[in-house]
């Protein structure tokens, strides 16, 4: 398979958090600059680029730099580059990364994923000012009128979930639970207090049954990554992360299908998974997509809390995901994958230390999936 040629040969990751009103470029830099160096390389060796969503973006601060803007500042002379935000979910760039390193197009392709939505939203005065944009009232046009949020989709998700399953809230509130345990451990997260699933329940409705704790925390931040051949003699192979299988049609379960018959591993060798939590419900869906749980079972399986804690039968979002660790689009799941894999998870490393690990990115109709091992 064309995914196995290629591997992560270097992770970076610039400082995180609410409202750093520090300039985008800069956070792009700081990740790209630790990526290039983690990878044994120099912005000389780079001849690849790689982003989701490019240069523009539908709200403010969704993008803090785009292929050109990366190129100019490094001063990389690339071979090739793709930007635009009708990927197959965010990781579609890392994707498309693989496939330019598999066909001859790239040696070593400089992925990145940059946004600012925090600061963007604090300068235009607040979330709901944020939303009064000319790019969000294009998007927004169409459900606004009936009293629509951009929150709905996921609630009605949850809902229909919770029909169907029988899933209580309670059960499925484990989700948002774990994440902050696993964020109170990271360094970068950004929420980081204990959170009971008490407070889960009473905490304040944004769509029914969603809540706030069900929903992303937008932040700033910058994550990299450089995508080697993997014959490269210039990286550390035993550093390397392999692409085992990638997932990229349209839909969580045609793209998880997609991902499944690319190898021969199956749902049971996975030990750490890494999935898109924009809204809570999105990572339940995402689990028996890729058959990590069967279908309608989520609820019971997180049951307490215990299986997808970092001691469980299969650790989750061990970084806090994108609830409670910040909305870094699916590059966040995977850098933490990465650091998992590689032994480097400090206080929240897993054991015994991960050999597959499955990361995904994406809502219900823009996904993607790669599947990782150590090997």
């Amino acid at each position: 398979m064309i995914e196995q040629q290629a591997v992560i040969s270097g992770t970076g990751i610039s400082n995180v958090g609410r409202r750093l009103h520090q300039d985008p470029w800069s956070l792009t830099a700081d990740a790209a600059l630790a990526a290039i160096a983690d990878a044994g390389l120099t912005p000389e060796h780079i001849d690849g680029l790689a982003t989701y969503p490019g240069a523009t973006g539908s709200t403010p601060g969704i993008t803090g730099a785009g292929v050109e803007d990366v190129r100019a500042m490094l001063g990389l002379k690339t071979r090739w580059h793709t930007g635009g935000s009708e990927l197959p979910g965010q990781l579609g760039s890392v994707i498309n990364a693989i496939l330019a390193v598999g066909s001859g197009l790239a040696e070593h392709v400089l992925c990145f994923r940059t946004v600012w939505e925090s600061s963007a939203q604090d300068q235009l005065g607040g979330r709901s000012a944020t939303l009064q944009s000319r790019a969000a009232r294009e998007m927004n046009q169409w459900y606004e009128p009936y009293g629509a949020g951009y929150s709905t989709y996921g609630a009605l998700s949850m809902q229909r979930y919770m029909h169907e399953s029988g899933a209580t809230r309670a059960q499925l509130g484990q989700i948002a639970v774990n994440a902050r345990a696993n964020a109170a451990l990271n360094p970068l997260a950004v929420y980081k207090s204990p959170l009971s699933i008490e407070d889960y329940l009473d905490s304040r409705m944004i769509s029914d049954p969603l809540c706030l704790y069900d929903c992303d925390v937008p932040v700033d931040g910058s994550v990299a990554f450089v995508i080697s051949r993997a014959d490269s003699k210039l990286i550390d192979r035993g550093r390397a992360i392999t692409f085992e299988a990638i997932g990229s049609a349209a839909g969580l379960n045609a793209c998880a299908a997609m991902m499944w018959s690319r190898t021969e591993l199956k749902p049971s060798d996975v030990k750490l998974a890494e999935l898109y939590d924009g809204f809570s419900i999105l990572a339940v869906l995402w689990l028996e997509a890729l058959g990590l749980v069967p279908k309608n079972k989520t609820g019971e399986f997180l049951q307490n809390g215990t299986r997808i804690s970092r001691t469980g039968q299969l650790p989750l979002n061990t970084g806090g995901g994108q609830l409670s660790g910040g909305r870094l689009h699916g590059y966040g799941q995977l850098h933490q994958a990465c650091l998992q894999l590689r032994g480097n998870g400090d206080t929240r490393q897993i054991s015994p230390r991960p050999e597959v690990a499955v990361v995904s990115s994406g809502t219900t109709n823009f996904s993607s999936c790669l599947l990782l091992s150590r090997h």
